[in-house]
């Protein structure tokens, strides 16, 4: 009975090791927001490493994730340039299913704190500006189309969003409508996949972002999820961890 004992504490012991080591796992799926059936969007959360000519100049953290019936896509930047004052850069994201933005907040931090509130209603984004020490200021920027997509500066994981908005399937030059809320400016975009890319040895899907004046490269992995972003023109990298 004895020895039946500690092999039955023996067994149990090992069954407790097995649930402490899966845990965090379980914990981390069962906190992973799934959103609305048939979303184009997925969950997912990682870091980023901002790079400029090859030297690290800041981080991004982002999580893309459910929120009611549709989706959020958040992430903070923390960027310092050499000779320019470190910015704290947040946005939250608010998507419908198919990845359209519902409205979009963002603020800037270095010496002065500003940020912006942004509504959008059939092909028109209202914005509401609060710059410190002035009285709110609200604008609207119309569209050609409903489909808009947020790409704001030093906010990497919003082209995770776009790599999911891109039909796959079609492929070929897609067009959609942008806004650059740091900037107040609306504009047009060309998406397009760029066939296999390669860097530091590895293999990705490639997507080919065109604007008037930059081109991007997005490098993504098997299921479509940002991995590494290049703006050759402008030197800069940024590397998933």
């Amino acid at each position: 009975m004895e020895r039946a004992a500690r092999n039955s504490w023996r067994a149990g012991a090992r069954m407790a090791l097995v649930v402490c080591a899966l845990l965090p796992a379980l914990l981390a799926t069962a906190g992973q927001k799934k959103g609305p059936a048939g979303s184009v969007l997925v969950p997912e959360k990682g870091k980023l490493n901002i790079l400029l000519d090859g030297k690290p100049i800041g981080q991004e953290e982002y999580e893309i994730g459910g929120a009611g019936s549709g989706w959020a896509a958040k992430g903070t930047s923390t960027v310092k340039a050499e000779g320019q004052p470190e910015a704290v850069i947040t946005g939250s994201l608010n998507l419908q299913p198919n990845g359209a933005p519902v409205s979009y907040d963002w603020s800037t931090r270095t010496s002065t704190t500003n940020g912006a509130h942004v509504e959008f209603t059939n092909g028109v984004a209202r914005m509401t500006l609060q710059m410190q020490g002035s009285k709110p200021f609200t604008q609207d920027l119309q569209f050609n189309t409903p489909m808009i997509v947020v790409l704001d500066n030093n906010l990497y994981h919003q082209y995770a969003v776009l790599a999911k908005v891109y039909d796959w399937a079609k492929r070929g030059s897609q067009s959609f409508s942008v806004l650059i809320p740091q900037e107040l400016t609306p504009g047009t975009i060309q998406v397009e996949a760029a066939g296999p890319l390669s860097a530091d040895g590895k293999s990705y899907e490639g997507l080919k972002v065109t604007t008037n004046d930059l081109q991007i490269l997005l490098y993504l992995d098997n299921e479509h999820r940002l991995m590494r972003l290049e703006v050759p023109a402008a030197k800069v990298a940024v590397v998933r961890q």
